[in-house]
């Protein structure tokens, strides 16, 4: 049991957080889930290791959006077809807070692709720099910045009424 002593805590500790973080990324309650379970079980064997590196939470996170990119790629662009629907029930993430623009935003994001997601998420939720989101990505900095530019281009063509908040994102991103 030492191997994996601290797990449990950590998990109970971080298990919101890193929900939130994938229901960003996915979009949908059950696969947001499913991708923590799956980054927690990649983590488990090396628990010690972890730990030992002194920052388990940015181990995990890293495995995380990566897993995350693995499957967009396992199933192909047009594949993950995120759900419409808002998260319900007690212990999943309350974004919206009944804000209209939070539900927009998530639409919105939900027609985004996988990698696009990923780094919207990475740099303006996470608040990640160009450097710490490719390092997590497994990609270059100017593929990080493409594809962020990219995203909002997207994002501010599939809902215009971003348009005040996507240029917040962009002046923020500009002075990084």
């Amino acid at each position: 049991m030492a191997r994996f002593d601290g797990l449990a805590e950590f998990v109970t500790a971080r298990e919101r957080a890193l929900m939130r973080s994938a229901y960003l990324l996915t979009g949908d309650a059950f696969l947001a889930e499913d991708l923590v379970q799956s980054a927690l079980l990649k983590v488990a064997p090396r628990w010690r290791r972890v730990t030992a590196s002194g920052d388990p939470e940015a181990y995990v996170r890293k495995i995380l959006y990566r897993e995350h990119v693995s499957w967009w790629r396992r199933r192909g662009r047009h594949g993950d077809v995120l759900s419409a629907a808002p998260p319900e029930g007690d212990g999943l993430p309350d974004f919206a807070d009944g804000a209209v623009s939070s539900v927009v935003l998530r639409q919105a994001l939900a027609r985004l692709t996988a990698p696009q997601r990923a780094v919207i998420v990475l740099r303006f939720y996470e608040d990640c720099s160009v450097a710490e989101t490719a390092e997590l990505l497994g990609c270059t900095t100017g593929t990080v910045k493409s594809q962020t530019h990219r995203a909002l281009v997207r994002l501010r063509q599939l809902e215009p009424g971003l348009a005040d908040l996507l240029s917040e994102a962009e002046t923020e991103e500009a002075t990084r």
